[in-house]
């Protein structure tokens, strides 16, 4: 498998200057837009496009319509709690106002920046398409609590973690966070989020959507976002994103 590196210490959750660098370095690159098909797709029977969800070439999950005038995506960090502010702060008008109605269609790629990144990355995508974003909005929410429980791991026990193969380090990691248990009270049994934690397949996925983001859009940290396959520039907060999409949506 390819090979993540596994540095564990409690500064890797405290980056206390946030999940991006300057604004200014982001720049905007051009790449491949969201694999969304071309044909016609019909609505959801309710006509809310956000009911429709749905995994990615890229490894994503894309919600809503997949030839939406405009393709959004979001490379987040379940570390970050930069991302953490934004799906607090821009999740839901970003649904309610653009997604919903088919105007805009809304794919989250995770950027993983460290084990603990990784190891709540594969619980969120443990059940596929139908839950990963709820999943993801709950990590989110509870940020602060798990990031807690693993900030507080005796370092004897996180040095352990690098003698173990690598199907056993996230494993023990979502242990450590309460991941299992977190996972059985939205309905993905404790038994399957633990089988997820040690999926070597998946982690490769993890890794390789990293690197296909440095090298297709050089992503200068989380989150950002691409609209129709353009890296936005000085764009990490619901408040800078909007404006942009109306822009797109307009052209």
């Amino acid at each position: 498998m390819k090979t993540f590196p596994i540095l564990i210490a409690a500064t890797a959750l405290v980056a206390a200057g946030g999940c991006t660098k300057k604004a200014g370095d982001a720049g905007a690159a051009s790449g491949n837009v969201s694999s969304a098909p071309t044909v016609a797709v019909a609505a959801p029977a309710s006509g809310d496009w956000s009911e429709a969800v749905a995994p990615t070439a890229a490894g994503g999950f894309v919600m809503g319509n997949p030839n939406a005038k405009v393709k959004l995506v979001e490379y987040g960090s379940m570390t970050c709690p930069h991302c953490g502010e934004f799906e607090k702060t821009g999740a839901k008008p970003l649904i309610d106002n653009y997604v919903r109605t088919g105007k805009v269609s809304w794919e989250f790629r995770n950027f993983v920046r460290d084990p603990y990144d990784l190891a709540a990355s594969l619980v969120a995508r443990c059940n596929g398409a139908k839950s990963f974003f709820g999943l993801t909005r709950a990590l989110y929410s509870s940020q602060g609590d798990w990031v807690a429980k693993l900030q507080t791991v005796p370092p004897k026990e996180t040095e352990a973690l690098q003698a173990l193969p690598p199907a056993k380090q996230f494993t023990a990691i979502g242990k450590m966070a309460g991941f299992p248990q977190f996972a059985a009270l939205r309905g993905v049994p404790a038994a399957k989020a633990e089988t997820c934690l040690a999926d070597t397949k998946e982690v490769d996925r993890l890794v390789q959507m990293n690197s296909d983001a440095v090298s297709q859009y050089n992503i200068p940290g989380t989150p950002s976002f691409l609209v129709n396959g353009t890296l936005l520039a000085e764009t990490a907060t619901w408040e800078t994103l909007e404006p942009k999409l109306k822009t797109a949506l307009a052209g």
